[in-house]
This record gives structure tokens, sequence and C-alpha cells, in this order.
């Protein structure tokens, strides 16, 4: 069964979740703005699939939420990289964490 598209839904919440809703892509993009860059470290710092990172990382890229840019040290290697529209959901991430440390942990 195929997701429901919500890019045309005229509420700004549900678009956001059509690019950015699965919680790989939103641990992808914590990555980036942790520095992360390569495919390899992306895949080792998150323990995913090299096939299900390949699909969010080509969506991520074609929602021009990451850019690829050829490696400084390999001409033959892609790095990814936040756009500035992907560097916007650094509050986001903040507010989740945020969130999570509030209610999703005991209290110390």
């Amino acid at each position: 069964m195929r997701r429901k598209r919500l890019c045309e839904d005229p509420c700004p919440i549900a678009r956001s979740l059509d690019v950015i809703g699965d919680w790989w892509s939103l641990l992808i993009v914590r990555e980036a703005l942790q520095g992360t860059c390569r495919f390899s470290d992306f895949q080792q710092h998150l323990g995913l699939a090299k096939n299900i990172l390949s699909t969010r990382l080509r969506k991520l890229v074609e929602q021009g939420v990451l850019e690829t840019r050829p490696s400084a040290e390999r001409s033959d290697h892609n790095e990814y990289h936040l756009t500035p529209k992907g560097q916007g959901l650094q509050p986001v991430l903040q507010a989740l964490y945020a969130w999570g440390k509030e209610h999703l942990f005991p209290a110390a």
C-alpha cells in the first residue's frame, strides 16, 4: 500500500510531514546538523540499511533539504550537505529534543 501524499494539503503541518515525516529523514537531518556528510557515516551512525538510506537521501535531495557536492577527499564520491531549507529544520529538531527530554524520560 502506498503512503498518501500530502503535498497538496491545505495544512502546512501536513505538507511538512510529506517531506520529512518519517523518522529516518529527521534522523538524517539531525546527523547532517551535527556535521555528517558521507553516506558511510550516515549508515554507521544510524545503523540503517543501504537501500533505505539511499531512498531517504534521494528524497531529501529531491525536496531541496539536502544537496550533493563532490567530496573534497575523493572525486568519485558525493557528500550530502544541508541547504538553507534543511538548516531551517534545526528549531524543529530542537523542539522535538526538548519535548522528548521533558516527557519521555523519567525524572532524575
